[in-house]
């Protein structure tokens, strides 16, 4: 049985090892070597732990994936086992459908996809080609991020892909600590279903919408591809490792940072700022009055 103290240890070591700015560790590490000198963590339990640790690493370093989190499912601390969290995240995206919770066709022949989590390019693809062909035929689709709390960089380049008529955008590139090299992302060239690169895309955000969703919302506004509709975004914007650091506590650590290629920076710490900015839970019926204007005025210029 790992103490606190151990455990705050080997969460600092992954820290130091592999966050992307490293310039920043000897700042953190101080921080929370000086909470564990006037005995912070003494007595915690693993969630209180977590909640306390998280707290002081974003007080010294406000990056929203630099946290401890609980899990309900023990983990392997063998280092042979560590994967960064990639085995858990499929088995997690699997369960829940890789992370689509609906598609449906509303009023005026609008389309709307309910996204929870983004999905792998690989393991995704079937899935997010199938919702994509349900709203094929629709006049304006609404692609519902308000809950979807993060995934997979390539799954949010795939999603985009969609929205755009080759595979000649370069979206964005993410900058990798580990093997000091930048990946770029651009369009697909060979999708699992039609294109919807010539009609009205609308974009539901939250202050819950986190990270990979966040991906999605910022490169199709920043590309001029959607309207974001709602709240301003939670501000997560560097992919991230997850390393078991105790039977049931896992250190999220930033291991890369992703740089449009329109802005030439990302949405870390002030979140996609929405470009029709109202109320959560009053987003999709502003999207829909928005869609239906676009259609009808298009119908009109077309007749």
């Amino acid at each position: 049985m790992l103490t606190n103290e151990q455990v705050v240890e080997q969460a600092l070591g992954r820290i130091s090892a592999g966050y992307v700015f490293p310039e920043k560790v000897a700042v953190i590490e101080a921080a929370i070597r000086g909470r564990l000198a006037e005995g912070a963590y003494e007595g915690l339990d693993d969630r209180q732990l977590c909640e306390t640790v998280t707290a002081d690493l974003q007080e010294a370093c406000p990056d929203k994936h630099l946290r401890l989190l609980w899990t309900d499912e023990p983990q392997s601390l063998e280092p042979v086992d560590d994967d960064g969290g990639e085995a858990a995240f499929l088995a997690l995206l699997r369960a829940e459908g890789q992370g689509i919770s609906r598609v449906e066709r509303l009023e005026g022949n609008v389309g709307l996809i309910d996204v929870r989590r983004i999905a792998t390019a690989v393991e995704g693809a079937s899935a997010i080609g199938a919702a994509m062909q349900l709203v094929a035929h629709t006049s304006a689709l609404v692609l519902d991020l308000r809950e979807c709390r993060g995934g997979s960089p390539e799954g949010a380049a795939m999603w985009c892909s969609y929205f755009f008529r080759d595979d000649q955008v370069h979206l964005n590139d993410i900058y990798d600590r580990k093997t000091d090299t930048t990946r770029q992302y651009w369009t697909a060239g060979h999708l699992p279903a039609p294109r919807y690169a010539d009609r009205p895309v609308y974009v539901l955000t939250s202050g819950d919408t986190f990270s990979g969703g966040e991906d999605v919302a910022y490169t199709l506004q920043a590309h001029g591809r959607a309207v974001v509709v709602g709240g301003t975004t939670r501000g997560g914007a560097h992919p991230t490792a997850r390393h078991a650091v105790a039977e049931h506590v896992l250190v999220t650590v930033p291991a890369a940072r992703s740089i449009n290629t329109v802005t030439g920076t990302n949405w870390e710490g002030v979140g996609v700022v929405p470009d029709v900015p109202v109320p959560a839970d009053q987003a999709l019926e502003e999207a829909l009055k928005a869609a239906l204007r676009q259609v009808h005025r298009e119908d009109a210029e077309s007749r």
